[in-house]
């Protein structure tokens, strides 16, 4: 078998090795830089065409060497017609066209979809988020997640706080957070959609509910997939710095090179990021405690003890557009970040002198071959291995104010400090602690067209999971190391289908996981040598679903999806993770669900000035044994009086029946290309649903609404775009954004103190492009009226905030 393969890869790379064809591709832009969408490009003496994408990008394959004519026309340019030599493997010949001054779009009709459009009405409730104009702003990939209908994204904080992601009600590990089709968590939590740029991403893909096989993993309520950036169309150089408040700053970096002979690519992109977050406090959970302990509630002071720090950088070469791959990349990630902890789960008392430190080492394959080895048959393979460790260390055992001074018990005569009992930190008992994780991530798909319309595909994703707890505070104790591993085998098969003329689209697709975890824990030491206490688990589950897509009038879609899926527990479920207040459980349960969405998109244009988009969609989800992240009371303090105020840590457990009925839609309009107006909405009610409690009396919570879940957002943004500001050629764009989340509770038990208000926010920003198109310029305000802001178990977050970016890209370099 072995040598029937290799004969085989022999055989193809002799092939490519002696064929004396080409790859033939580039990008059409205007006379100002726009991508040309839905241009044609006609090779003459082939009688080969084809159309350019939303990028301007077009491509041809399999071009025999020699000399050809290309001819480029679009409904809203004028025709060019450019000779053009193939004598290398890969060839990019980029172009711009001169678009015509009068023309009449309204009697034109254009075929086809764009890849954001054909996306969106492809089944899934989905939306894609562009990057573009972002990228040049003062906006974290998490801010601009966060504008998105049904998006929440939840931190506990500032910068680098801990961060947790809400689809319309499903949240915590329901939600896939997925870089290139790649868990992220893989990659360490020093690189992750709080720390990486919106500059370096090409889109954001946000999945509700159902998901593709190609991302088939543990999650029910949903996926975020974030793109990175691959054109390779253009050799290039970006460069931003930014500089804000509560000494904020911000730099990064992406290049790009391409080799147009043979197509050689290398791909290098770093960031770096700083914030004390020492923003301004003075809500509930501000307060100062008196000598003789009489508190003063809502006191104002500067948020202590939360300085973040990160920096990270990718590295990939390979080759793009030859014979033998579409992609092929080696890769190679380095982050190191350092997070001080300024109090538990919630801010009922702060920390002083527990932080983290995190380090992950990432090495990638990433691979892409259309019509692999036979015409039709795609195979794209993406390989992670990652080395982490993460360290914790909380030793300081004193009480402290939030403004820092310490706590003291006498009003009068000597102050007498208040303290913990030795061997105590700011949490609980003392800890200095270093996880060692490794993790090795393999997703592959195999597609096969079998007539146009018609493709089935296969998929599997294997994970291996192996961490290493050390205790570094007890010397005689730091050889006890605690073994724990989490393999996870999914296969996954679907079905796609296009009919009546590609108005119709099916896809139905099932699923298989078998999970299985392993933990060596020392119990015991004699005479040097430790005794192990083994425990295993192996579970399997399987799932099943189908989206349709039906375009009922032209450019309207009626869009259905449902399934039934589950949820394996993961790594954060059953151990826990210290350095982020979560702890373990060993006996969290898979969580079933059925999930269905019923939507729809329409867009039209009453003229060509005027451009409106319209989407709607409608959500039923029963869940069973539900995994939800829910505080608890710290077992080194459980029994002393106002436990409540003495939440600082939380746990993964399982409800055991849920449901949640909601309904999300947004609204676009443009005018004329400059102005833009979104506005979007979700409301859900996610319920507990179990009447009876374990004693057979009525279940005090059911039909209660389930704590710390963001149930009605609403955010609207307004854009306009000035040509020839102050200069010729010069362009600016202002902004408007506001946010709206309704008043709900961030723990079952009824209490003021951690019900989080109505809350209303205002944000204002304006880039400026200089006239050759290298240099923006961008100013933000966020929370313009300094609203009293919380988040994730009602966390205040920052009030008014200002901030400045310079944007420098070079392009088209030799």
């Amino acid at each position: 078998m072995k040598i029937s393969l290799l004969s085989l890869f022999f055989l193809c790379f002799s092939i490519v090795a002696i064929a004396q064809t080409a790859t033939l591709s580039g990008k059409i832009t205007n006379n100002s830089g726009q991508p040309m969408d839905g241009a044609t490009v006609i090779i003459k003496e082939l009688n080969r065409s084809t159309m350019t994408d939303d990028k301007g990008r077009y491509e041809f394959k399999d071009v025999k060497y020699g000399s050809y004519t290309l001819l480029i026309s679009s409904i809203v340019s004028e025709k060019k017609t450019q000779n053009i030599n193939i004598d290398s493997p890969s060839i990019v010949f980029n172009t711009k066209v001169k678009e015509n001054v009068n023309r009449d779009l309204q009697e034109v009709s254009i075929a086809g979809k764009t890849e954001k459009r054909k996306m969106e009405t492809s089944g899934f409730a989905m939306s894609i988020i562009e990057t573009k104009e972002a990228s040049l702003r003062n906006l974290t990939t998490n801010e601009l997640l966060d504008r998105a209908v049904g998006v929440r994204v939840r931190q506990n904080g500032g910068e680098g706080s801990p961060i947790e992601y809400n689809l319309n009600g499903m949240s915590g590990s329901t939600i896939g957070l997925f870089l290139d089709g790649i868990e992220i968590s893989t990659y360490g939590s020093s690189f992750n959609l709080n720390n990486i740029p919106p500059s370096m991403i090409e889109r954001i893909e946000v999945y509700k509910g159902v998901l593709p096989s190609h991302l088939s993993g543990n999650y029910i309520g949903g996926a975020i997939n974030v793109i990175m950036k691959k054109d390779a169309s253009a050799n290039n150089i970006t460069a931003a710095v930014s500089y804000g408040s509560f000494n904020t700053y911000r730099a990064d970096v992406s290049a790009l090179y391409r080799n147009q002979k043979n197509g050689f690519t290398a791909r290098a992109s770093g960031f770096y990021s700083h914030s004390d977050n020492n923003y301004e406090m003075w809500g509930k959970f501000s307060k100062y405690t008196l000598p003789g302990g009489r508190i003063v509630r809502n006191y104002r002071t500067k948020r202590p003890n939360d300085e973040f720090e990160t920096i990270g950088g990718r590295f990939e070469a390979g080759f793009t557009n030859v014979k033998w791959a579409d992609q092929f990349f080696i890769g190679y990630n380095i982050s190191d970040s350092y997070k001080q902890i300024p109090h538990g789960i919630t801010m009922t008392k702060p920390y002083f002198g527990r932080f983290n430190e995190y380090q992950a080492h990432v090495l990638s394959l990433n691979y892409n071959k259309n019509n692999f080895l036979l015409h039709g048959l795609a195979l794209t393979v993406n390989a992670v291995h990652s080395r982490r460790s993460t360290y914790l260390e909380d030793t300081v055992s004193l009480k402290y104010n939030w403004d820092g001074t310490l706590l003291v018990k006498n009003s009068e005569g000597p102050p007498e400090t208040y303290g913990y009992s030795p061997g105590m930190g700011q949490q609980g008992v003392a800890v200095m602690s270093n996880i060692e994780r490794k993790i090795s991530n393999i997703r592959s798909n195999l597609a096969y067209t079998i007539v146009s319309g018609h493709r089935v595909s296969l998929n599997h994703k294997f994970e291996r999971s192996d961490r290493n707890d050390q205790d570094l505070l007890i010397p005689e104790r730091s050889k006890w190391i605690t073994l724990n591993g989490l393999t996870t085998n999914i296969f996954a098969m679907n079905y796609e289908a296009e009919l009546l003329r590609g108005k119709l689209e099916t896809n139905i697709f099932g699923k298989y996981a078998i999970y299985k975890t392993d933990q060596q824990r020392p119990i015991s030491e004699l005479n040097g040598v430790l005794n192990y206490q083994n425990s295993s688990t192996t579970r399997d589950n399987k799932g099943f679903g189908g989206t349709v897509s039906y375009e009922a009038i032209r450019n309207g879609f009626l869009i259905l999806s449902a399934e039934k899926s589950f949820i394996m527990p993961t790594d954060r479920h059953i151990y826990g993770e210290p350095e982020n207040n979560l702890l373990a459980n060993p006996n969290i349960l898979p969580e079933l669900a059925i999930n269905s969405n019923l939507g729809g998109r329409y867009n039209f244009n009453t003229s060509n000035q005027h451009k409106f988009s319209l989407y709607g969609n409608a959500f039923w989800r029963n869940g069973y044994d539900k995994i939800i992240q829910q505080t608890r009371v710290d077992p080194v303090i459980e029994g002393r009086e106002n436990q409540v105020e003495d939440i600082q840590v939380t746990q993964f457990v399982n409800l055991s029946k849920t449901q949640s009925i909601g309904f999300e839609a947004e609204f676009n309009y443009i005018y004329d290309n400059k102005l833009n107006v979104m506005v979007n909405f979700s409301k859900f009610n996610s319920l507990y649903k179990v009447e009876l409690d374990e004693r057979g009396n009525p279940n005090s919570l059911y039909n209660k609404q389930v704590p710390n879940e963001p149930f009605f957002t609403v955010n609207g943004n307004i854009q306009y775009r000035f040509d020839n500001l102050f200069q010729k050629k010069s362009v600016m764009n202002v902004y408007y954004n506001a946010g709206y989340v309704a008043a709900f509770s961030t723990i079952w038990i009824e209490s003021e103190w951690f019900t989080t208000p109505n809350q209303f926010t205002h944000d204002l920003g304006a880039s400026y492009r200089f006239p050759t198109g290298k240099l923006v310029a961008s100013l933000d305000c966020k929370n313009l009226l300094n609203a009293e802001v919380y988040d994730n178990f009602g966390v205040q977050r920052p009030g008014r905030a200002f901030y400045f970016k310079l944007n420098y890209t070079i392009n088209n370099f030799k």
